[in-house]
């Protein structure tokens, strides 16, 4: 019972905040597919591999400068580093047509830190091009999730499935994924098949971290 009931909250908050960015973002951004990977973390880690430093994606491919309107963490002196963690992607659980993924923060270091907001992230393919729009965000308020050592963060990750949506599809080689604040990346191995990268249904939307890892 326990593990349904947290399934059920999961998809009802991925739900919930896919409808928010519904309404507010409209149709997506065209089919045109980024030169290099752009995961803008908001002051703002399990299936598939563990990462701690990715290799052959280049430094300019995945820096996430903040965008002026990206909230300000309200406890960056503490906030988790990228070296301090692991990234990871959960188990899908789908619903309503739509694919949704806990990506999954681990802090890996001997120090409690904090994570306030949203990740960066990108699909990409094994030369390290992003593949599809860059991501959009949910309305949601987020939270300052404090991480003892061992601790882990979610954010959620959703996209319509391609095959109900029609959108265009490609297989990514990873998620590159960059924490709040940080501008180093972290790199997961993406086995959970297509991704929709084009077309009017290829956004792919994320609402900020909470605590645990959204199992």
């Amino acid at each position: 019972m326990t593990i349904r009931s947290l399934g059920v909250r999961r998809a009802a908050l991925l739900a919930s905040s896919v409808a928010m960015v519904g309404l507010l973002a409209g149709c997506g951004s065209g089919d045109d597919t980024a030169n290099a990977p752009r995961t803008e973390s908001g002051t703002t880690s399990p299936s598939d591999g563990t990462s701690s430093a990715p290799s052959g994606v280049p430094t300019d491919a995945v820096s996430n400068s903040l965008t002026p309107s990206a909230p300000q963490s309200p406890a960056g002196g503490t906030r988790c580093h990228t070296s301090e963690l692991s990234a990871s992607v959960g188990r899908n659980n789908p619903g309503a047509g739509q694919e949704n993924f806990p990506v999954v923060l681990t802090n890996e270091s001997s120090r409690t830190c904090t994570l306030y907001g949203y990740p960066g992230t990108a699909f990409v393919d094994a030369s390290g091009k992003q593949l599809g729009p860059d991501p959009k965000r949910s309305s949601a308020e987020p939270e300052t999730v404090k991480l003892a050592p061992g601790q882990s963060a979610w954010a959620g990750l959703s996209f319509a499935n391609p095959e109900v949506s029609g959108a265009g599809t490609a297989t990514p080689a990873a998620l590159v994924v960059t924490p709040p604040d940080e501008e180093d990346p972290l790199k997961v191995a993406w086995k959970s098949g297509e991704v929709p990268v084009s077309g009017n249904e290829s956004s792919v939307r994320l609402i900020p971290f909470s605590p645990g890892t959204g199992a």
